[in-house]
């Protein structure tokens, strides 16, 4: 792999989003609300209410599965749970950026007719395709990570003592920098995939997000307080996330006939 042809065809991604940068908007508004939805239930709802979140007996009983620390008070406990659940949407927020970049990368350059002249080079299969799953990963994560500091910054300043010390733990990292990426390749990476066999990115787009299903359980479960993930089973989650989008890469790159793609499409 030519890491200077990788460089060129990622600066015509990043190029091209320059051009359409509407294409941003639906992450933009998944981390607005991956910001929102939490300080507003945690902080501003009992604020605003007179009701502190420890009078609700049920929220301390479930807030016990997350084995917060013992001085923590049941106010503090209740944040602390609540913001560790609602950290699961920043795995969200990557995958419905790469979808909306994602879904377009093939069938996109088809229909604008940019993609004949990209395959006449001698640029490889493997080299464009990492390029195109680069080029919707890396702005999606940038806007992932401003959010995160910005959830990060404002659980420091508005939760109680000590919720901000027990949210820097090994289960936030795992979240944040091996879980959340690894469900974003695997979803873009399959929305890649389809793209360069259908000629609708409609289609791709739904195939891709088809990982938010099981995120969105795991969510529900958690808040639930039936199933709480361990550092350990997000260490596994995360390992077998990034195994399955070495696969659809090899799949990606086996499947992608640089030869009749273009007449199958016409």
């Amino acid at each position: 792999m030519e890491i200077t042809r990788v460089r060129a065809l990622l600066a015509k991604e990043f190029l091209d989003l320059a051009r359409n940068r509407s294409a941003l908007v639906p992450v933009a508004i998944v981390t607005v609300m991956s910001l929102v939805l939490p300080f507003g239930i945690a902080i501003a709802v009992p604020a605003f209410s007179g009701h502190p979140l420890g009078e609700d007996a049920d929220l301390v009983r479930v807030s016990q599965v997350a084995g917060a620390a013992e001085n923590l008070s049941n106010d503090a406990r209740i944040q602390l749970f609540l913001f560790q659940q609602f950290l699961m949407m920043f795995l969200i927020t990557p995958v419905t950026g790469a979808m909306a970049l994602a879904s377009h990368a093939v069938v996109g350059e088809k229909q604008a007719r940019t993609l004949e002249p990209l395959l006449a080079t001698p640029v490889s299969t493997f080299e464009l395709l990492t390029a195109k799953v680069l080029g919707a990963l890396l702005p999606t994560l940038a806007i992932s990570a401003i959010g995160l500091g910005l959830y990060l910054g404002g659980i420091a300043a508005f939760a109680a003592p000590g919720v901000a010390a027990a949210m820097a733990s090994l289960r936030t990292l795992l979240l944040t920098i091996l879980v959340a990426p690894a469900a974003a390749l695997v979803s873009l990476q399959a929305a890649i995939l389809i793209s360069s066999r259908v000629n609708d990115p409609r289609t791709a787009q739904q195939f891709g997000v088809l990982i938010i299903i099981p995120l969105a359980a795991l969510m529900v479960a958690e808040f639930s307080g039936s199933v709480w993930l361990s550092t350990a089973a997000l260490a596994m989650i995360g390992a077998s996330l990034v195994a399955l989008w070495c696969l659809l890469s090899l799949c990606s790159v086996a499947l992608f006939d640089r030869e009749t793609i273009l007449t199958r499409w016409r």
